[in-house]
C-alpha cells in the first residue's frame, strides 16, 4: 500500500511540471484509500517524501490536521538535518524527533 502510493506522489510531481517546483504545495493530499485505510502524502522542496498511513474509520481527522501534523514532522526533520552532528542517511536518534512523532501517533489514535 505505502509503495503504492510513493508511485502516486511521484505521478503528482511529475503532473505538476518543473517550472511549478518552487510553487508547489508541499502537501499532496490523500494520495490511496482503502477500505481499511487512507494513505496521505507530502513532498520537501528536496524530494523527500512524507507518507501517513491513518486507518479509515477515524473521521476525526479533517484534512487540515493532516496538514498540519505533516508541517510539524516536516519542521521537526529539518531540526534534525540542521543538527551539525548528523550525518544524512544515520538513522535518526533525536528524543525531539522522537517524542513529536509519538505525540502525533497518540493524537491520531
Amino acid at each position: 500500500m505505502v509503495h503504492t502510493s510513493l508511485d502516486v506522489v511521484d505521478e503528482k510531481i511529475s503532473a505538476m511540471g518543473k517550472a511549478l517546483v518552487d510553487q508547489r504545495e508541499l502537501y499532496l493530499g490523500l494520495l490511496y484509500p482503502t477500505e481499511d485505510y487512507k494513505v496521505y502524502g507530502y513532498v520537501t522542496n528536496s524530494k523527500v517524501k512524507f507518507v501517513m498511513v491513518v486507518d479509515s474509520s477515524n473521521t476525526a481527522l479533517r484534512d487540515n490536521e493532516i496538514r498540519s501534523m505533516f508541517r510539524k514532522l516536516h519542521n521537526s526533520y529539518t531540526d534534525v538535518m540542521c543538527n551539525p552532528f548528523y550525518n544524512p542517511g544515520d538513522r535518526i536518534q533525536s528524543r525531539a524527533f522522537d517524542s513529536m512523532v509519538t505525540s502525533m501517533m497518540v493524537q491520531v489514535c
